[in-house]
């Protein structure tokens, strides 16, 4: 039997947020002095920043230091109430957003509705590929990263067979954009740096990185200029870089591709893969413009928005970040940080102003940049270009700018010194549960799946597009 839906007493305005990260954060901030009442809903209990997962992956940063609870953010703003839950269906006709928490059901009938719910992994229809290359998308990626990072080394340091050591200490990432070419650089320091004098079977320095990628270059967002930079440095790192390839195989062996140049296929034995190429909106996106006539969520599960970032006739429902295809904007960060306060500001404006028109959104970009190595990074803005210790320094100045809480920015600003001065990383703690969590869970759920059943720990794994069985058979 279905929940009733439920809203706030005293009868305000009820704002209803999908998502805590950047878009649903900041559009919750914003609307702090707005006579308005906010319901902001996460799968998780932090909002996350990002960018900053390859600096766990590699031991840089803790958990901790990019990733706060929404609750300690938003413990002072009044008019937010906070629920962990993972959104299972949106009625737009009626107005309900249902999300359920292990089979707890939790119905919320919104005024307006902000979807910025983010985006996963896409493996482009090679879904099995998952089980070998984890993806860059959560604090649970990084930290299985980690584990398999430093678990090649170790298994490395006690192999007797010479072929075997060269695939353990083989590390293969696939795409070249920001995440694939940081942790690269990250690896090959962590090779290079952190670990050589700390194995005493093997030499660190004898590992291999490689970077695949489909397209002609590095960086392809950055221009063909700051591409090359980049590629050149982390060639002098020792990553061996491949582009126009693109990859048709991964096990649990290692890794296949083939050149878009010559068709040639190559096929190189790694333990540890990861993947950081292409992204896919949540499947929220596709289940709200299904509901509305004249929208059609594309390929990758982008939702096309009007110039106030509403969609279609639905002039409540606004969807932003990683989940909207606007202007063809990218998805960064900045982008979703100036659409949630924009929204926000239409509904202060609406709901405290009485006023009902809207202008268009107008996205201030303010650069892209990529960390290389340490004291190298490289910076588009606008048409101005800047790599090296000067762009570092911007990288570290922006970063720090978004960390939440003072806290994590000293924290984060004390471990970046630190790295730069010495080879040691402090936090490359990696757990058998980290390794093999996720796997493990996935194969659970099949597990139940022929059983029948649904356990409170899988269902309260399971991502929205995954939520069959909500109310369990057993328990």
């Amino acid at each position: 039997m279905a929940s009733t839906p439920t809203r706030p007493a005293g009868g305000r305005h009820h704002v209803v947020i999908v998502g805590a990260g950047f878009g649903g954060l900041f559009a919750a901030q914003r609307l702090a002095d707005a006579d308005v009442d906010v319901t902001i809903i996460d799968r998780t209990n932090h909002h996350l920043f990002q960018p900053l997962l390859y600096q766990v992956a590699t031991g840089v940063l803790s958990s901790g230091e990019i990733a706060p609870t929404i609750r300690q953010i938003l413990r002072k703003q009044n008019n937010v109430r906070v629920v962990k839950a993972e959104v299972r269906d949106v009625n737009v006709a009626d107005k309900i957003v249902t999300a359920d928490l292990g089979g707890r059901e939790v119905v919320l009938q919104y005024d307006s509705l902000i979807v910025a719910a983010g985006a996963g992994q896409s493996y482009f229809g090679n879904d099995h590929f998952a089980e070998f290359a984890p993806g860059m998308k959560s604090i649970d990626d990084a930290l299985e990263i980690r584990a398999r990072i430093t678990g090649a080394f170790e298994r490395a340091e006690i192999t007797e067979d010479p072929e075997e050591r060269k695939r353990l200490l083989t590390f293969v990432i696939v795409g070249a954009g920001p995440t694939g070419v940081e942790l690269a650089g990250q690896v090959a320091e962590m090779a290079h740096r952190t670990l050589r004098n700390e194995f005493r079977g093997i030499d660190t320095n004898t590992a291999r990185i490689l970077l695949v990628d489909g397209s002609p270059q590095v960086l392809p967002p950055f221009g063909k200029n700051l591409g090359k930079k980049a590629q050149k440095k982390l060639e002098k790192l020792g990553v061996e870089v491949v582009t126009d390839s693109l990859v048709t195989n991964v096990d649990a062996h290692g890794v296949t591709w083939k050149s878009m140049k010559t068709e040639e296929e190559t096929s190189v034995g790694s333990y540890c893969k990861i993947w950081s190429a292409g992204v896919a909106a949540s499947p929220l996106g596709k289940m709200i413009a299904d509901q509305i006539d004249g929208v059609e969520a594309d390929r990758a599960g982008r939702v096309p928005v009007n110039d106030d970032l509403s969609v279609g006739d639905q002039k409540d429902v606004y969807i932003i970040g990683d989940m909207m295809s606007y202007n063809r904007l990218p998805g960064l960060a900045q982008v979703a940080i100036q659409g949630g306060q924009f929204v926000a500001d239409n509904i202060k404006a609406q709901v405290n102003e009485g006023k009902s028109e809207r202008g268009a959104f107008e996205y201030h970009d303010k650069g892209t940049m990529a960390i290389v190595s340490r004291f190298y990074a490289v910076v588009k803005l606008g048409d101005r270009e800047i790599t090296g210790f000067l762009g570092w320094l911007m990288w570290l100045a922006v970063h720090m700018m978004f960390l939440v809480g003072f806290r994590n920015r000293f924290v984060a600003a004390y471990s970046w010194g630190l790295n730069s001065l010495s080879p040691n990383r402090w936090n490359l703690v990696a757990t058998r549960q980290q390794l093999h969590g996720r796997n493990t869970l996935q194969k659970l759920r099949e597990l139940e799946d022929e059983k029948g059943v649904r356990s409170v720990m899988v269902r309260d794994n399971l991502k929205v597009g995954e939520g069959r069985d909500i109310k369990p058979t057993a328990d």
